[in-house]
C-alpha cells in the first residue's frame, strides 16, 4: 500500500521573535531563523536519520494567518507532553486542554494556544 505521509509543515506567526522565544522557551530548543526574499521563517532542529517531518515557524502577510480554530492540528511529539504544557503560560501562551489519554496503546496529548494564537497540540506515550 501507498504511504502517504508529512514532508514539512509551518506555523503561521505575527510576530517572528516572540514566536521564536515562545517555541525555544517550550521545547527548550534553538531555532533557525532565515529570510527568503518576502518570507521570514524559523526552522525547528531535526534530524532526518530519526524519522518524523521538520517544520518551521513562517511570517509573510498576505500568505499566512494564525488561526485558533481554524486548519490542521500539529501534533509535537514528545516524551512526557506534561513537560511541555508545563513551560507554555509562561511563555505566552494558553493552555487548552491540559495532558489526557487518549487511549492506552495511543498514549496522551495536550493542546494549547501558542503565543500568536495558534492551536498546537503535543503527543506522548507516557
Amino acid at each position: 500500500m501507498k504511504s502517504v505521509t508529512v514532508g514539512w509543515f509551518e506555523i503561521p506567526v505575527q510576530d517572528m521573535d516572540r514566536a521564536i522565544g515562545f517555541y525555544e522557551k517550550v521545547f527548550d530548543c534553538k531555532l533557525d531563523k532565515q529570510v527568503m526574499g518576502d518570507f521570514q521563517m524559523a526552522w525547528f532542529p531535526w534530524d532526518e536519520s530519526k524519522g518524523g517531518a521538520g517544520g518551521s515557524l513562517v511570517f509573510h502577510r498576505q500568505f499566512y494567518a494564525p488561526s485558533a480554530h481554524a486548519g490542521a492540528l500539529i501534533y509535537f511529539s514528545s516524551e512526557d507532553c506534561a513537560l511541555e504544557l508545563a513551560k507554555v503560560t509562561e511563555a505566552g501562551g494558553t493552555v487548552q486542554i491540559e495532558k489526557r489519554l487518549i487511549a492506552p496503546d495511543i498514549g496522551y496529548m495536550g493542546v494549547f494556544l501558542d503565543s500568536e494564537g495558534n492551536r498546537i497540540a503535543i503527543h506522548s506515550k507516557a
